[in-house]
């Protein structure tokens, strides 16, 4: 995760392959990007890793995302959400993804099987 000025361009290293978000408000711009591909002197967090929660999700579903940050804040395991149109993401620091997998496991949640980028998790056990 970095972070460039408001009015910064979005630059060509965060467009690459694999998975990304922009987002630009009044005030920012942030990346969500392989950390491998932020140059030096960018504002970044590092040791992110991630669990992307199988959907697709209707839209008209409530609680998808509540019934994984409810367990992982009892836990006190801070996280970042990122959601697409499809499914949502949830990325936590990597000295925390043991503790989550054990902790969403208890509430129910299933590791079905991992990539190169993310975990995935699903609620069917």
């Amino acid at each position: 995760m970095c972070q460039l000025a408001a009015g910064a361009r979005v630059p060509e290293w965060a467009l690459g392959g694999g998975f990304f978000c922009v987002t630009r408000t009044a005030e920012e711009l942030s990346i969500v990007c392989e950390e491998g591909r932020v140059p030096e002197g960018v504002r970044v967090e590092r040791d992110w890793v991630g669990l992307k929660l199988e959907g697709p999700f209707p839209f008209s579903m409530t609680g998808v995302l509540t019934s994984f940050l409810g367990p992982l804040a009892e836990a006190g395991i801070p996280i970042f959400a990122v959601a697409t149109f499809d499914t949502d993401y949830v990325l936590m620091k990597r000295e925390k993804l043991e503790q989550a997998v054990r902790v969403l496991g208890a509430a129910g949640h299933a590791r079905v099987r991992s990539d190169a980028n993310f975990l995935s998790a699903d609620s069917r056990g």
